[in-house]
């Protein structure tokens, strides 16, 4: 049974998503990209934009389920709290479509990456192009860290967090 995972790495910024498909112990790149907000709109239209564009993503490559990057914040709660916000609005799109979301850490995404869980961003970078079979590092920074939360996902490191099926 195939399965198409998006895998997303969200942030009020940037949003990085990726599409893979899982079958038969095999993934295949499909698509990423990152949708951008711009600081000089007001947060409310910045979010809004992030949920217009991932809808329109989620239309394009209809996925099966889904999984995002948890919340890690150092010292920084301003944007820690941004991007909690724009993974409302993420979750939100998830529900309505009843998509299973499947959330992982940091620390999960570089294990299933790498099978290092204090790999260093670049190694990650570098893997899941490997792992994709992509040319170059998928970029930016962002969508390949969505893609390594769908690999995380599609090799089942992780335990389904939270579901939106009704």
């Amino acid at each position: 049974m195939k399965r198409r995972i998006i895998g997303i790495d969200p942030g009020l910024a940037s949003t990085g998503w990726g599409i893979v498909d899982y079958e038969k112990s095999r993934i295949k790149y499909l698509a990423h990209g990152c949708i951008v907000t711009e600081a000089a709109l007001p947060r409310v239209e910045r979010l809004f934009k992030i949920y217009r564009e991932i809808n329109n993503v989620l239309d394009t490559y209809i996925p099966s389920e889904a999984a995002m990057e948890t919340l890690y914040f150092g010292k920084n709660v301003s944007s820690a709290i941004a991007v909690a916000e724009a993974r409302g609005v993420l979750s939100l799109a998830m529900a309505e479509r009843n998509l299973p979301l499947t959330e992982c850490t940091p620390n999960q995404i570089k294990q299933a990456v790498t099978g290092v869980k204090k790999a260093e961003k670049e190694q990650v970078q570098e893997m899941v192009a490997l792992i994709l079979g992509l040319p170059v590092i998928p970029a930016p920074d962002h969508a390949a860290d969505a893609l390594g939360a769908a690999i995380c996902a599609a090799h089942g490191s992780i335990k389904e967090m939270g579901s939106s099926k009704r």
